[in-house]
C-alpha cells in the first residue's frame, strides 16, 4: 500500500499544482480562453497520473513492471460486445433518463445538435489521450487497491479519488465543472468506477477498452443536457430532476457490476502479469 499512497500524493500534488497554475493563467488571459484552446494547457497536469505511475513502476519494478503496466494498452482482442458497452454505455444511460424524464415530468430535457458522427470522431481522437489517467487508474492503482480490498471495494476506492482528483475544476471559470455540483459528480464517478473495473475485469485487462469507455463517456455525456442552472457552490447539492435520474441509472448498472465482482481478488506476485482469482 505504500507505492499506493505514494501514487495518490504525487499525482493530486503534481495535477493540482498544475491545474492551478493554468488556471492562473488562463484567468490572466480571460476566462473565455478556455474555450479557446487554452484547455490545452491543463494537459501535463491530466497526464499527471500516468507519469507517476510509470515513474514509481520503473523505479520499483524496472523495465518489466512497464512493460506489464502498459500491456494492456495492445490488449485489443476481447468481443465486440465489450466494444459496444465502452462506447454505449454513456450514451444509453443518457437516453434512459431523458424517457423517464418524459415519463415523471412530462417533458423532454434538451438533446445535443451536434452531429453524431463528430461525436464519433472526437471519440477516436481522444481515446490515445485517456491513457494520461488510465495507466494511472485503472493499470496500476486499482490492481493494487484490488489485492487488499477485493476488486468491488477497490473500484470504489478507486472512484473516490479518481472523482476528487477533479475537484480543482469545479473552482476554475470557463471548465465543463465550475458551476456544478462537486457532492452529484463524486456519486456519480464513483459508480462509474465500478462500471469501468467490471469492464476491466471482463476483458482481461483491456486498458485499451478502458480509454475507450473514458473517452466515450467524455464525449457522449452531453447528448442529453439538463437546462443551465449552476448550484450556489461546488459543495451544493443538484435539483436538476435528469441528473438525478441519470445518478440512479449509474448505481443500477454499478450495483450489478459490483455484485458481479465481489470476491475477486488481484494477486500480484513479483512483477508478473496480475492474475485474477
Amino acid at each position: 500500500m505504500q507505492s499506493l499512497s505514494k501514487f495518490v500524493f504525487v499525482t493530486y500534488l503534481a495535477s493540482w499544482a498544475w491545474f492551478v497554475l493554468a488556471a492562473y493563467v488562463l484567468q490572466c488571459a480571460g476566462p473565455q480562453s478556455i474555450g479557446h484552446g487554452g484547455g490545452l494547457l491543463f494537459i501535463p497536469g491530466v497526464i499527471a497520473p500516468a507519469l507517476v505511475a510509470l515513474w514509481l513502476t520503473a523505479r520499483s519494478e524496472g523495465r518489466s513492471g512497464v512493460f506489464v503496466l502498459l500491456g494492456g494498452i495492445a490488449r485489443w482482442r476481447v468481443g465486440i460486445q465489450w466494444y459496444l458497452f465502452a462506447i454505449g454505455y454513456m450514451a444509453a444511460v443518457k437516453l434512459a433518463a431523458a424517457v423517464l424524464h418524459r415519463v415523471i415530468a412530462g417533458t423532454w430535457p434538451a438533446f445535443t445538435e451536434m452531429p453524431w458522427y463528430l461525436i464519433a470522431l472526437a471519440v477516436l481522437i481522444s481515446t490515445p489521450v485517456q491513457a494520461g489517467e488510465e495507466i494511472g487508474w485503472r493499470a496500476f492503482a486499482l490492481p493494487r487497491l484490488a489485492n487488499r480490498f477485493g476488486l468491488s471495494i477497490a473500484s470504489v476506492i478507486l472512484g473516490i479519488v479518481w472523482a476528487g482528483w477533479h475537484l480543482p475544476f469545479f473552482f476554475i471559470p470557463g471548465s465543463d465543472n465550475f458551476g456544478q455540483s462537486f457532492w452529484m459528480y463524486l456519486i456519480g464517478v464513483t459508480a462509474i468506477s465500478a462500471a469501468m473495473a467490471w469492464l476491466y475485469w471482463r476483458t482481461n485487462r483491456s486498458l485499451l477498452l478502458t480509454m475507450l469507455m473514458h473517452a466515450a463517456i467524455n464525449n457522449t455525456a452531453g447528448i442529453v443536457t439538463s437546462p443551465a442552472s449552476a448550484v450556489s457552490n461546488a459543495f451544493a447539492l443538484s435539483s436538476s430532476l435528469l441528473a438525478w435520474l441519470t445518478i440512479s441509472l449509474f448505481w443500477i448498472f454499478a450495483a450489478y457490476c459490483l455484485v458481479q465482482m465481489r470476491g475477486r481478488y488481484w494477486k500480484i506476485p513479483h512483477f508478473r502479469l496480475p492474475i485474477l482469482i
